[in-house]
């Protein structure tokens, strides 16, 4: 293992886990305002994680079959999105010094394994994800993308609750 030199400090490696929601955006302005210092070398690595596009089969009694130009239509809106939400996030540290090495990377797949297996190939030392603030119920049908990495992920995982608006 390298040693570090006196005085030189080692950068951490923090994954953020954005997604068109507010609440990753909240999550990333959180991060870069109270975890990165700004005179560190931290290394900052964007990750979202394109959902699979739903397999129809022709065989499933759905009838729903979709011509070529559709799936194309589809995949191209799905890579706008991405786009969008790296564009955005990467907006966000704008204002970051040079010393901060900012990463983005889109995975397709489930954002749960999606961000555990980043998390773990990388070996990040933090993942830092925002929290939909699901009730039981919706919590029970549509999983918890946070607290499944929160279980799984061998790192700390910082989960940044958006405050409720007082409007």
């Amino acid at each position: 293992m390298a040693e570090v030199a006196a005085g030189e400090r080692k950068g951490r490696k923090i994954l953020v886990a954005v997604d068109e929601g507010e609440e990753s955006g909240y999550a990333l302005r959180w991060c870069l305002n109270n975890i990165v210092n700004q005179d560190s070398k931290d290394a900052l690595v964007l990750l979202f994680a394109k959902p699979p596009r739903p397999v129809y089969s022709a065989l499933d009694g759905s009838g729903y079959l979709f011509s070529a130009d559709i799936l194309e239509t589809m995949e191209r809106y799905s890579n706008e999105v991405a786009d969008q939400v790296m564009e955005k996030a990467k907006n966000s540290c704008a204002g970051l010094n040079d010393d901060i090495k900012v990463e983005t990377k889109v995975v397709n797949g489930d954002p749960r394994d999606v961000i555990c297996q980043v998390a773990e190939r990388l070996n990040v030392d933090l993942v830092v994800m925002g929290s939909h603030g699901y009730g039981l119920i919706k919590r029970a049908f549509l999983g918890s993308v946070s607290n499944h990495c929160a279980q799984n992920l061998k790192c700390p995982v910082l989960i940044v609750k958006k405050p409720k608006s007082h409007d």
